[in-house]
């Protein structure tokens, strides 16, 4: 017992970090590898994304448990949940909130009745340093009165059933997510909506960025980027 107290002692400092590293990933801020296109182009397979996990809840740390609000999620938001439904974390992009009705019609989002506007972008006109490829679709930029314009990618000619989705209206507490990759994204569309106990955190910003098709080199262009 006396050589666990010596060695508590001489390593308080690193057992304080540690400890302090394990209360900060899972109460008040973490980062996450995204391994998947679903956020294409706006997050790219490679990205390490990082959360605020203070931006809704204060939660006890790697549990569910929150002990207070600590604010609301906007449209147009990146958010990390944990999908009961899909049974694993994900990351998409806050379109629905609570008492809106929702309905895609072709590609095309309209929330309480209000159709989102969408103007094309060549690939040129995409910065060239986001690295992203150049697969079959469309760009374009989207927005509503109340959305912040966000790039989102479609795929006119490719059949996907996900394309209309008939109009429901979002329940109290719950939210309607979506990918920007619209034609390859298993979102609210698939999973159904998300309750608000299973936010965890607002994406803000790109921490960094590997290139997973080339040797996992370094995009430093992407180093901390904000996301939007």
């Amino acid at each position: 017992m006396n050589k666990l107290f010596s060695i508590i002692r001489n390593n308080k400092g690193f057992i304080f970090f540690i400890i302090f590293l394990f209360v900060f990933r899972g109460a008040v801020a973490d980062w996450h590898p995204v391994p998947t296109g679903s956020m294409k182009p706006t997050i790219l397979e490679g990205d390490v994304v990082w959360e605020n996990k203070l931006a809704y809840d204060l939660q006890i740390p790697f549990t569910d448990i929150s002990l207070m609000r600590t604010g609301e999620p906007k449209r147009g938001e990146i958010i990390v949940f944990t999908s009961a439904a899909a049974d694993k974390r994900m990351i998409k992009r806050l379109m629905g909130l609570p008492g809106d009705t929702i309905e895609v019609r072709n590609n095309q989002l309209f929330i309480n009745d209000e159709a989102a506007q969408y103007t094309n972008l060549r690939d040129e006109k995409l910065e060239p340093q986001r690295d992203i490829d150049k697969e079959e679709g469309v760009y374009a930029l989207e927005s509503l009165s109340d959305l912040e314009p966000h790039v989102v990618q479609v795929k006119p000619t490719e059949y996907n059933p996900l394309k209309n989705f008939e109009k429901i209206t979002i329940p109290e507490d719950h939210y309607f997510f979506m990918g920007d990759n619209r034609d390859n994204s298993a979102d609210s569309r698939y999973y159904g909506f998300v309750p608000r106990s299973e936010l965890r955190g607002h994406a803000t910003r790109i921490l960094l960025s590997l290139n997973t098709k080339d040797s996992y080199k370094p995009r430093f262009e992407r180093f901390l980027e904000m996301l939007k």
